[in-house]
């Protein structure tokens, strides 16, 4: 049996910025659920963090998720196993109050799952773990020692995997904890990684600046063979353009709505650089920043200097170079958490 998976889709994003809903709705439209049609997937398994806000969500938001995502399940027909992630979580310690179960009652086909479980999809039994927390963290380690199950599906937090490019989680639960699983499939990092047995499929689209030239889309996983595909999405949200003065005019077009970078790496040229400024500021894109570093390459594509956390790296950077006579993973771990809570204040 096929089924789908997607992860990570952070409905109400940026405060339900709309040129972003816009680029995801494009996702929706031209890839997810004509895939879903072409390859008559009537199950898709959603790894969490569906919303973006645990505090709260946007009307408008919660309207165009229904309309562009959910609506479509119930006419398609499909089964969706939500598994709530830890921006779906309203409180730090318990799943209990969470945006699936609050936001998507009016939906039978809509299957909520906000502890650990066992559920059979067709003939194949699986392991279902939403975020591991306080009050579920007991459960979900007998659930996981107890289990004839040989997948899971959950919103992990393990270390040793990519989180984003470039950077590995160092810390985070043991994925030793999973070796008698055949398969476990999770989302919360947004960058695909995998050992061969636990795979971090990643988000379906781009939404951070270290995002940029890394593959993102839904993958569609054959509970029969364990054959997995990936579905990469073919639109970009953020994109790095190169200057110097024997450069070429490109598609200007094509940097509308975008968040552009402008890396200058030569520039003696005035009249010409400002005309391709011009250029670019007539395509009307999202953002546009021009970085004047004239010895930026294209092997520092990914670098953490430029990565998507650009406020987390300069942190992260901080730490590493300071003499502090303490563990500096908990020092970059507790910076973390207060830079996330402060991105949900409104």
């Amino acid at each position: 049996m096929k089924i789908g998976i997607i992860t990570d889709t952070h409905y109400n994003f940026r405060k339900a910025n709309k040129a972003f809903h816009e680029y995801f709705e494009r996702f929706y439209n031209d890839i997810f659920f004509p895939n879903l049609k072409k390859n008559k997937i009537k199950t898709v398994v959603h790894l969490g963090d569906a919303f973006d806000n645990r505090k709260g969500v946007d009307y408008w938001a919660l309207q165009w998720a229904k309309r562009n995502v959910y609506d479509k399940f119930e006419q398609l027909g499909i089964t969706v196993y939500s598994i709530v992630g830890n921006h779906d979580a309203y409180y730090k310690n318990t799943n209990e109050v969470n945006s699936i179960d609050v936001l998507l009652n009016e939906y039978s086909n809509i299957v909520k799952i906000s502890s650990p479980t066992e559920i059979f999809i067709d003939d194949t039994e699986c392991v279902f773990l939403p975020w591991i927390c306080t009050d579920n963290e007991k459960d979900t380690f007998s659930l996981l020692e107890e289990s004839t199950a040989k997948i899971v599906f959950g919103h992990l937090e393990l270390s040793g995997f990519s989180v984003y490019p470039g950077h590995v989680q160092e810390n985070g639960l043991n994925k030793n904890v999973f070796k008698k699983f055949d398969r476990v499939f999770s989302g919360h990092y947004h960058t695909s990684s995998n050992d061969g047995k636990i795979f971090y499929l990643g988000n379906p689209y781009q939404m951070f600046w270290c995002d940029v030239n890394d593959k993102r889309g839904f993958h569609i996983f054959d509970t029969d063979d364990y054959a997995l595909e990936k579905i990469e999405n073919p639109y970009t949200m953020f994109e790095k353009v190169y200057y110097d003065d024997d450069s070429e005019d490109i598609d200007f077009s094509s940097l509308s709505n975008k968040m552009i970078k402008l890396f200058v790496q030569k520039k003696e040229n005035h009249l010409k650089f400002d005309k391709f400024v011009s250029q670019i500021v007539n395509a009307n894109p999202l953002e546009f920043k021009i970085v004047e570093n004239f010895d930026v390459y294209d092997d520092d594509v990914n670098s953490d200097e430029f990565c998507m956390e650009d406020t987390l790296s300069i942190l992260d950077k901080y730490v590493e170079e300071s003499e502090f006579n303490l563990n500096k993973t908990i020092i970059k771990n507790l910076l973390r958490d207060v830079y996330k809570e402060a991105l949900e204040i409104e």
